[in-house]
């Protein structure tokens, strides 16, 4: 039999057995549900008259031919409005994309590895200078070097502007036979409760030191608080502060 929804006017070519007793339908290019009752066979015939000679069975009107030939698809009649929006005359229900594993897996190897660096760096940051050390790391910034600061002075000296200038010197010595690199000396002056209140940068005059090689260095700023009642020297990396 032939559908023809009445929203669209797309016509099917169904077999009888798919519409049974009547259905609903749903037209596959509009989507428009609809109920479809069987199609009706004329079986009427009329009475003879006078005689009694059973009368010619009726003729049924030649049906004219459609304006386009139907459109044949191969599910044609679709679920009806209760039932879940896939084609039942489908040779495989419908299943949903098996998720990628191997994503998941790559997801899971990169959490756990920010984790690990976590995890690392809480440990270095939270008192071990002695794996740092082993690592060749330095905590807070620190260089892990063998030279040493030798004959520190510190001085305070009040300028003719009124303003105070406070001055750091010493020595940088070098105890081992090899030729060492010099990183910047940093300067951190903290209050008597250890805060740490004022820091700088000094630069030393040369870059690498021979074994057994020593070099001074000096700095001086001006206006330092006046809290500050402790100097730390240390050797600063190029990240650390």
């Amino acid at each position: 039999m032939i559908l023809e929804c009445s929203q669209c006017r797309t016509r099917y070519l169904v077999p009888d057995s798919a519409i049974g007793e009547g259905r609903t339908v749903r037209c596959a290019s509009c989507k428009h549900s609809w109920f479809q009752a069987p199609e009706i066979l004329d079986l009427a015939t009329r009475a003879a008259p006078g005689d009694g000679q059973p009368a010619p069975a009726v003729q049924r009107e030649a049906t004219p031919p459609p304006p386009e030939p139907p459109r044949v698809f191969e599910d044609p009649v679709a679920a009806a409005p209760d039932v879940p929006d896939y084609d039942p005359f489908a040779p495989q229900p419908p299943f949903k994309p098996r998720r990628n594993p191997a994503r998941r897996w790559t997801v899971a190897a990169i959490v756990a590895g920010v984790s690990m660096l976590l995890g690392t760096a809480a440990i270095l940051y939270s008192g071990a200078p002695g794996i740092a050390a082993q690592l060749g790391l330095g905590i807070g910034g620190e260089v892990n070097t063998p030279l040493l600061f030798t004959d520190k002075a510190v001085e305070r000296r009040t300028m003719a502007n009124g303003s105070e200038l406070f001055m750091v010197s010493g020595k940088v010595v070098n105890p081992t036979g090899s030729r060492q690199s010099v990183p910047d000396i940093r300067v951190e002056l903290t209050d008597a409760h250890d805060r740490l209140v004022y820091s700088w940068r000094i630069t030393p005059q040369v870059r690498a030191l021979d074994g057994k090689g020593t070099i001074e260095f000096n700095g001086a700023k001006v206006d330092v608080p006046a809290s500050a009642k402790v100097v730390q020297l240390s050797f600063a990396s190029e990240i650390g502060g």
